[in-house]
């Protein structure tokens, strides 16, 4: 009879638990559907500030920007972190064509990639080689590289359903092709844009010279997804044509930049630490309202949103707002080197940089039994028909910390159209849709919600 009763008892306790779980998340996503300030703080940082490169004044305007907003939360605190980050400036607008004989030219959209050097004062011109990729270049002969403009035009896989697993696929010709090209003997590079859609918006992102000698290091740009067929199909009917582009970046000193950190302090383990961030920083073309505008304001309201649902934290949650994700990760490895140094114990990450589309679930990044304890959460998102819950990656930021004992996780939104807009000129506010945002921002909370609740089982 005693033994009866105590499964009677525990199966009433986690009945209730489940309800009560079920109404605080219900109250999370009715606070941020109707009362959320995810899209007012992203019109802000969007169009107030707008981009926000990494060592510019609009990373600078947005740290100060965040900080003052998560101040008027009422948080138990809010700082700045101080991190040495690049400073990279495009300076004047790139110009390229396509050039059939003298005096016969195509103007063709480019953008000069993160991190790459100028061209000199008249530009580059020479005949392209065209290639499918890194090792189709390595298997060619210095002499049929030396003095042309090499022109990756890998595409992503468009049948592939993970649209970051097609951009995977395909970025190390955006980010090594220089460097790889450079070695050969190449004046400059060209790389086809990594977008799943034909249009005329040249997308730019990182890349790296490794430790090739500054002798060898060459120009390297993007090339609209249209313009990049237009050169493949121009070289496939005439290989003798050139290419043109003149650009006028810079790489300068390293400067003072911060990370932007705020923190409700547990009432019952204020030594636990629950981390929720997305990047500050963003590429220049546009003003960076998925990437990663979206996660910044997201993660923000997520401490609000416990706040006006009426939730008293167990364990201490913090907001971290990385500087320099695009370019260099100095942020999130800072915060990891510091929280290292204090032994603070992070027990569980979250990161949204996927853009600020519909929720479809969470990644998970920790062992078996902890995956296997989460999946028993799927319920609690299904009516909000978000529960597509898997192991794999996380966040580039939140990536540091990585332990045997801390759970680290990412948002997955839908992400049909993420491409169409990352690292372009088309990554703007008016590409957000208010709701979808909101429900990035709940789903987040609910997250961290559970995990607050009931921690991670790891020791």
């Amino acid at each position: 009879m005693k033994q009866l009763l105590l499964i009677l008892s525990i199966s009433l306790s986690i009945t209730i638990s489940a309800q009560t779980d079920a109404e605080n998340i219900k109250k999370i996503y009715s606070n941020s559907l109707t009362n959320g300030k995810s899209y007012e703080w992203l019109d802000h940082l969007s169009n107030k500030i707008g981009a926000r490169l990494s060592g510019s004044l609009g990373a600078e305007r947005a740290v100060a920007y965040t900080k003052e907003e998560l101040e008027k939360l009422g948080l138990d605190k809010v700082w700045l972190q101080p991190v040495m980050v690049p400073k990279w400036i495009r300076g004047l607008p790139e110009f390229a064509y396509i050039e059939t004989l003298p005096g016969m030219t195509t103007h063709v959209n480019i953008c000069a990639l993160g991190g790459s050097v100028e061209t000199p004062d008249g530009g580059v011109r020479a005949h392209v080689v065209e290639v499918q990729g890194i090792d189709e270049l390595k298997a060619l002969s210095p002499d049929k590289v030396k003095g042309k403009i090499v022109f990756f035009n890998r595409a992503m896989q468009a049948d592939l359903i993970d649209t970051f697993e097609a951009y995977g696929g395909c970025a190390d010709q955006r980010y090594a092709g220089a460097m790889e090209a450079g070695k050969l003997g190449a004046v400059g590079v060209i790389v086809r844009s990594l977008n799943l859609r034909l249009d005329d918006f040249p997308h730019t992102g990182s890349m790296t010279y490794g430790d090739l000698p500054v002798s060898q290091r060459i120009p390297s740009a993007a090339i609209s997804t249209n313009h990049a067929e237009l050169l493949s199909t121009m070289l496939a009917l005439d290989p003798s044509i050139n290419f043109f582009f003149k650009q006028n970046c810079k790489q300068l000193a390293d400067v003072e930049s911060y990370n932007v950190i705020g923190q409700i302090t547990g009432s019952e383990f204020p030594d636990e630490y629950i981390v929720v961030g997305g990047h500050l920083d963003s590429w220049d073309l546009g003003d960076g309202s998925h990437d990663d505008g979206a996660g910044v304001v997201q993660s923000m309201d997520v401490l609000r949103l416990l706040k006006e649902s009426g939730i008293t934290p167990k364990r201490s949650i913090r907001v971290v707002l990385f500087m320099n994700e695009e370019n260099g990760l100095r942020g999130g490895k800072k915060y990891a080197e510091i929280a290292k140094s204090k032994k603070e114990n992070h027990i569980f990450a979250l990161e949204s940089d996927s853009g600020g589309f519909t929720p479809r679930g969470f990644s998970f990044d920790c062992s078996d039994e902890v995956f296997n304890k989460v999946l028993a959460w799927q319920d609690l998102f299904k009516p909000y028909l978000i529960h597509y819950f898997e192991k794999g990656g996380s966040g580039a930021d939140i990536g540091p910390l990585k332990s045997d004992t801390i759970v680290l996780a990412g948002l997955k939104p839908d992400s049909q159209r993420y491409f169409d807009y990352h690292h372009a000129a088309t990554d703007v506010f008016s590409a957000v849709n208010k709701r979808e945002l909101e429900l990035g921002a709940a789903t987040m909370a609910s997250l961290v919600y559970l995990f607050d609740t009931y921690g991670t089982g790891t020791k």
